[in-house]
């Protein structure tokens, strides 16, 4: 009995869709619930000001002489969150808290300044 490699082709290829669905498991792109929603954009705008933090502290350290320390402010992160990530208000608060942790996480106390702590 000969098999038509077509045919043999065409269940191959849907077992492997299968077996994707299978490992996707089929996960929502978005939150149904308003409460999921809300959630998914308050945990996007933390990271999001994580990485504008991150950015700053970047930014600032190039601008800064050999012998100097980088300045990075509250103002900084702000500045950033609304350019590359489109943010239009974001609370200072909020702001000085991820520069805080970044702060922390790089190791910037030898090298660095900020207002976040005031």
């Amino acid at each position: 009995m000969s098999h038509d490699p077509g045919a043999v082709l065409f269940i191959a290829l849907g077992l492997v869709l299968v077996a994707a669905g299978l490992v996707w498991k089929g996960r929502v792109l978005r939150p149904l619930s308003a409460k999921r929603s809300q959630a998914a954009v308050v945990r996007e705008q933390s990271r999001n000001l994580l990485r504008a933090a991150d950015m700053a502290i970047a930014e600032a350290r190039r601008r800064a002489a050999h012998d100097e320390p980088a300045v990075v402010t509250v103002g900084d992160v702000i500045r950033v969150a609304r350019q590359h990530y489109g943010h239009v208000s974001v609370e200072r608060e909020q702001a000085a808290a991820a520069l805080r942790r970044r702060f922390e996480a790089a190791r910037c106390r030898a090298d660095c300044m900020t207002d976040a702590f005031n």
